[in-house]
């Protein structure tokens, strides 16, 4: 049996097929495939389970490129020696509202109802449904599963997740959600392996990528999040301010003439690191800069991380471990060591040797609280929730296929 998992968004395009010959074993990546749009032309690129390049093939212009892409990935699926057959597509769709608290198989109703969720996650719902439409135009008879970003977090106690406004916006869907929560559970699961005392305990997980967040978790659960209604909340990141005062918001558009247009290009797209630096969202870019202003925006990450570790330190009642992840976290280990000097008071000790290299623990044998380096495979979790649900669907109607 074969899943492909696919992450469809604005400017990308990830896809990944897992299979496993028998039930009980363990799914192995066996093709990944990507396109960036910002490329132009656009290309697919293929690869095998160990990063070497399959094939690279420009997308033809002015077509759907999502559909061409698609196509050429199913058709490679099925080619794959040793794969079988293709089971179930899952899908990483972002905001799961208050409805959907765990992966659904997806049908037209529910469909329907997370269409009604793009207010929420504008920049990132319809592309997500869009890849749900693909595979549905393409192969109608193959099962598909919704897996959600926010479903992780609704472990979350109510206090966490309530804005001191009116109480009937809090009814309306106005409250934190939390994102980023496909990798949080796959870090918890893997955390589980190599620090399971810490994975029973209280631990800070801080995905640093692009798109940055913080992650409270006691015993493998969230209670707190830095993300809150939208992806715009909590740490700064590539094009994305993180945190910032609502009446910053008022005063751009009653005094500065700024339309909410404007605002939205402005937060989601030209602030964060590429803002505050005036050079790039790329934090390799930043790290290799001399100027003043990279230094500033590195200053502001690290500063933000840090007081953001302590609240959710504040929300733990102490910390056990620490656990980086997302593209900065797994491989800026300047941006890691800068962190974790700032968090000594918690009773952290780095390695700096460890740190430099590719340890998983990073901090010392002495140091009170662990510090350790966990690549996340969100692709590897949705693919794990498409097997356990095609393993219930067949249990409720034996003998039919899922």
């Amino acid at each position: 049996m074969s899943y492909l998992v696919v992450n469809a968004g604005s400017s990308s395009l990830k896809m990944a097929l897992f299979a496993a010959s028998a039930p009980s074993d363990a799914l192995q990546r066996c093709l990944g495939a990507s396109v960036d749009y910002h490329d132009m032309p656009a290309r697919l690129r293929l690869r095998a389970a160990d990063g070497r390049l399959l094939d690279e093939r420009e997308l033809p212009t002015g077509c759907d490129r999502l559909t061409a892409a698609v196509t050429h990935v199913l058709a490679e699926c099925d080619r794959i020696p040793g794969a079988g057959t293709l089971t179930a597509a899952g899908h990483r769709v972002v905001h799961g509202g208050t409805r959907f608290t765990a992966p659904v198989r997806i049908d037209p109703d529910r469909l329907a109802e997370m269409d009604a969720l793009t207010p929420l996650a504008p920049q990132h719902q319809p592309h997500n449904l869009a890849g749900v439409r693909t595979i549905a135009r393409l192969r109608p008879e193959l099962a598909q599963v919704a897996c959600f970003d926010t479903a992780f977090h609704r472990t979350q106690p109510p206090v966490a997740q309530r804005f001191a406004l009116p109480r009937h916006w809090y009814e309306q869907g106005v409250r934190r959600y939390g994102f980023h929560g496909l990798s949080y559970e796959y870090i918890a699961d893997r955390l589980r392996e190599v620090d399971p005392a810490a994975a029973a305990g209280r631990v800070i997980v801080a995905h640093l990528g692009h798109g940055a967040s913080l992650c409270a978790l006691a015993a493998g659960q969230s209670i707190a999040t830095s993300m809150g209604f939208s992806t715009l909340d909590g740490l700064p990141m590539g094009t994305r301010c993180g945190a910032l005062d609502a009446g910053v918001l008022l005063y751009l558009l009653q005094q500065a003439g700024q339309s909410t247009g404007d605002l939205d290009d402005m937060l989601y797209n030209r602030s964060g690191l590429l803002g505050v630096s005036g050079l790039s969202d790329d934090m390799r870019v930043l790290l290799a800069s001399d100027t003043s202003e990279a230094a500033q925006a590195i200053a502001l990450f690290v500063y933000r991380c840090v007081c953001e570790i302590g609240a959710m330190a504040a929300a733990l009642g102490g910390v056990d471990a620490v656990v980086f992840t997302g593209g900065i976290g797994e491989h800026a280990g300047p941006i890691r060591q800068r962190i974790l000097e700032a968090l000594e008071w918690l009773g952290v000790e780095i390695d700096a040797s460890a740190n430099s290299g590719d340890a998983l623990r990073i901090s010392t044998p002495e140091s009170a609280v662990r510090a350790w380096v966990i690549p996340t495979d969100e692709e590897q979790a949705i693919a794990a929730h498409c097997r356990r649900l095609g393993a219930e669907w067949a249990d409720q109607v034996p003998g039919s296929p899922p």
